[in-house]
C-alpha cells in the first residue's frame, strides 16, 4: 500500500489543533448546557446540520440529553428504498446458461454494453437516494456512521463485477451497523459478495491462495501500517479461501473443498483458522482498538488525535466489547467534544458540505445538480479513489477543488430550488439585520468584524463588486447573494 499512500498530498490525522490536551477530563462528561454554538456543533458533528429552528430546538438543553435523542435514534426500516437498483443477474436470467452459451461475441458485446448502460443509470439514481437520504433521515447519526464506513470499509461500484444491488445492499449492512458492533460490521463485510469482489477474495483458493484481502483487512480496516508481518498476511489469506459470488445471481457462498483446511500461525496463535477465527483474532489485539479510537476521534473531535486520548477512547471500545453506541455516546458528551480545540476543527468533505448546505438552508430535497458538483469537488460516492478511500481533511482544501466548493454555493443561491428555503425568505429586508441574520443563522456568528462589514456593505449597495451588480437592487436576490458570501466565508467549509 506504500504507493497508494505517496499519492497523496496530505493524509487524515495530519494536523492537530494548538493547544493541550487535559487527558484526566477530556472524556468525562461535559456538565454545561448547550448554546448557540455547541447546538450548531453537535448537530454537524453527529448529522450534517440543521436549520436555525433545528439548532434553536436544542439551545439549553443538557448536553448528555441532546445526545441520547441522536445516539437512541428512531427506527428508519421503513424509509424508501431507491427506485432503481440494477441488478444484472435479472438479465442473465433471461436468456438462463444455455442462451448466454448461444450468443454470438458481437451479441455478448452488445449485452454488456446494455447491462453497462443500466448500471451508471442506475448509480446515478442510487446516489441521489442516498444523498436525499442524509438529508431528511429521522436518524442523521445513523447516515453520518454510515458515510463513514462506506469511506473506511471502501468498494466501488461497476468495477470487478460490483453491481448497483450489491453496493445498496452493502450499503444497508453498514446503515444496520452504524451504531452497532464494529467486530460484527467487519465480519459481515468480509462475506459481503460486493467486497468479496472489489478484493479479489471471490477468487481465493487453497491452490492459489490471494493476499488482497487479508492484507488490506489489517492495513487500511483494522490495524494499520506495519502492525502484521508478510507471514501474517499470508496465513490469512489460506484462512479466507473458499468464499465465492455466483455470477447469476451475486449470492456468496462458501465452498468447502475450495478452503484450506491446514494450521495456520497468524498474529501469534496457531490453529485451523477460518475467516471468522481471523476477525476474532484481528479484534482481540490491542492494536485493533487504537486503530478504531483514533478514526472515530478523527470522525467525531479532530485529526491526529493525543495518544491519551486514543487509549482512552479504545479502552471504551474494549469495555464496550466494541459496540459503537456507548463508545460514540461517550465522545459526544465529552469535555473534549465541546472543548475550543475541537470546535470548527474538521474540514466538511463534499458530501458533508452538500448535505449541511441543503440541511442548514431548510431546503428539502437534493436537486440532482450536485451529482457533477460533487465530482468537481472530488467525492463520488460509491466510486472511492482507491482501496484506501477519499485521503479527507487538507486535501478537500486545494485551489483547484476549493473553486469546485465556491461553485456549488453559487450555483445552488441562484437556483429555483432555494425558494424551498424553510427560512431564508423571512430573513429581515434591513442590512444591518439581515447581516446579522445571515451571519449567525449560517456560521453562529463565527466571523471575522471585517466580514460583517463586508457583508452589510454588499447588502446595502456599498459593493461594487462583479457579485452585487450581478444582483442588482432586488433586494431578495441581494438576501442569496449575502447567503452565498456568508457560507464562501472561512468557518462554513469546516464543522
Amino acid at each position: 500500500m506504500t504507493s497508494v499512500q505517496s499519492s497523496r498530498t496530505d493524509v487524515a490525522g495530519i494536523r492537530r489543533p494548538a493547544g493541550m490536551l487535559d487527558a484526566r477530563t477530556a472524556l468525562l462528561p461535559y456538565e454545561g448546557t448547550l448554546d448557540t454554538r455547541f447546538a450548531a456543533h453537535l448537530l454537524r458533528r453527529a448529522g450534517f446540520g440543521g436549520t436555525p429552528e433545528m439548532v434553536r430546538a436544542l439551545v439549553g438543553a443538557a448536553a448528555g440529553n441532546a445526545v441520547e435523542q441522536l445516539v437512541h435514534f428512531p427506527e428508519t426500516t421503513a424509509v424508501a428504498a431507491p427506485e432503481d437498483v440494477f441488478d444484472p443477474s435479472t438479465v442473465y436470467e433471461e436468456y438462463g446458461p444455455r442462451g448466454l452459451r448461444a450468443l454470438s461475441d458481437d451479441q455478448r458485446r452488445e449485452l454488456q454494453k446494455d447491462i453497462r448502460q443500466s448500471e451508471v443509470r442506475s448509480m446515478a439514481s442510487l446516489r441521489l437516494w442516498w444523498l436525499n437520504r442524509m438529508l431528511a433521515t429521522p436518524a442523521p447519526l445513523q447516515e453520518k456512521m454510515t458515510l463513514f464506513f462506506h469511506g473506511h470499509f471502501t468498494t466501488a461500484a461497476i468495477e470487478k463485477g460490483v453491481s448497483p444491488l450489491m453496493v445498496y445492499n452493502q450499503n444497508q449492512l453498514m446503515r444496520q451497523y452504524a451504531l452497532g458492533n464494529l467486530r460484527e460490521l467487519t465480519r459481515g463485510l468480509s462475506k459481503d459478495p460486493a467486497m468479496l469482489l472489489y478484493l479479489d477474495n471471490a477468487t481465493n483458493v487453497a491452490e492459489h491462495p490471494n493476499e488482497n484481502w487479508a492484507r488490506e483487512l489489517m492495513e487500511l480496516f483494522t490495524l494499520g501500517v506495519d502492525r502484521y508481518t508478510e507471514d501474517d498476511v499470508r496465513e490469512s489469506a489460506r484462512a479466507w479461501t473458499g468464499w465465492r459470488v455466483l455470477r447469476l445471481t451475486g449470492a456468496a457462498y462458501f465452498e468447502p473443498r475450495l478452503h484450506d483446511d491446514g494450521t495456520k500461525a497468524f498474529l501469534g496463535r496457531s490453529g485451523d483458522f477460518d475467516g471468522d477465527d481471523v476477525v476474532n483474532i484481528i479484534f482481540a489485539q490491542p492494536q485493533c482498538a487504537r486503530f478504531f479510537a483514533a478514526k472515530l476521534l478523527g470522525l467525531f473531535v479532530y485529526d491526529n488525535p493525543e495518544p491519551e486520548l486514543v487509549d482512552g477512547v479504545a479502552a471504551l471500545l474494549e469495555k464496550n466489547e466494541y459496540e459503537l453506541a456507548p463508545t460514540v455516546s461517550t465522545i459526544l458528551r465529552s469535555n473534549v467534544f465541546y472543548s475550543d480545540r475541537a470546535y470548527r476543527a474538521l474540514v466538511k468533505s463534499p458530501v458533508e458540505l452538500v448535505v449541511g448546505t441543503y440541511a442548514t438552508l431548510g431546503v428539502p430535497q437534493v436537486d440532482p445538480s450536485v451529482l457533477p458538483a460533487l465530482r468537481s469537488m472530488g467525492q463520488v460516492l460509491f466510486a472511492p479513489p482507491n482501496v484506501a478511500g477519499w485521503p479527507g481533511g487538507e486535501n478537500w482544501l486545494t485551489s483547484q477543488m476549493m473553486i469546485a466548493r465556491q461553485n456549488f454555493l453559487a450555483g445552488l443561491v441562484n437556483a429555483q430550488i432555494m425558494g424551498a428555503s424553510s427560512w431564508l425568505g423571512g430573513v429581515p429586508m434591513d442590512p444591518p439585520d439581515a447581516t446579522h441574520a445571515l451571519i449567525g443563522a449560517l456560521l453562529q456568528d463565527d466571523a471575522s468584524p471585517s466580514s460583517y462589514a463586508r457583508l452589510k456593505a454588499y447588502l446595502a449597495g456599498d459593493d461594487t463588486s462583479a457579485l452585487a451588480m450581478l444582483n442588482g437592487e432586488n433586494f431578495q436576490e441581494r438576501i442569496h447573494g449575502a447567503a452565498y458570501l456568508t457560507m464562501a466565508m472561512p468557518a462554513f467549509q469546516l464543522e
